[in-house]
């Protein structure tokens, strides 16, 4: 039969199990998220068994995970659009940086060199977060070929930018509907959250946006 001491044991062991997994996150809000659990786990523990420095220390932590997480919500990020011309080394330094992380996640086309590609990088409070290629279909239809937010940066504020506060973007350049292929589970399940619905297209699979709803 298992004791009152087992049991605190047990707790000790999960909670130093979630502090180790929240630092296997790429995302530093959700590494906050789960390291504050653990943290108030932890605490809970070395009061429990009268180890006030493990109690006090972790207390500590949760105060300072929950202060991170008060400034990452409250705090104001300033989104741009910025189309690429002609000079595209940086473009393709990116490309190759982020390219097996890429390929996870979507299939990538091949000579993104050709004129017929429009590139265009997402800038986060100036830093260059994520990157968008696409190329049109019709006069009305724009396909995206690339929607790639980097690690640091995957908390749904880039997407939500870009499909909801960018329509205008897209409408003033007279498109009216976004097309784009599905990649893995992950990526079509972000494509339902940001808008995208599933439709046959010319006997192909694809997810579409119309901008006009």
């Amino acid at each position: 039969m298992l004791n009152l001491g087992n049991y605190l044991e047990y707790i000790g062991y999960i909670a130093s199990l979630i502090v180790l997994i929240s630092l296997l996150m790429s995302s530093v809000k959700r590494l906050r998220w789960i390291n504050l659990i653990g943290s108030v786990i932890f605490s809970v523990y070395g009061f429990l068994i009268h180890a006030l420095p493990v109690g006090v220390m972790n207390l500590g932590i949760v105060i300072i995970n929950t202060y991170y997480l008060y400034q990452m919500y409250s705090k104001k990020d300033y989104f741009t659009l910025l189309k690429l011309g002609n000079q595209t080394e940086y473009f393709n330094h990116f490309m190759s940086f982020y390219k097996e992380n890429i390929e996870s996640f979507m299939e990538v086309e091949k000579d993104l060199e050709d004129p017929k590609y429009i590139k265009l990088f997402i800038l986060r409070n100036t830093v260059p977060a994520g990157v968008v290629v696409t190329k049109i279909r019709n006069d009305k239809t724009l396909e995206i070929v690339i929607d790639y937010v980097i690690p640091a940066y995957r908390d749904f504020k880039i997407g939500n930018f870009l499909y909801e506060g960018q329509k205008d973007f897209f409408i003033s350049q007279g498109y009216d509907t976004l097309l784009t292929k599905p990649g893995n589970e992950k990526h079509q399940n972000y494509l339902k959250r940001m808008g995208f619905i599933p439709e046959t297209v010319n006997d192909e699979f694809y997810y579409l946006k119309n901008l006009s709803v």
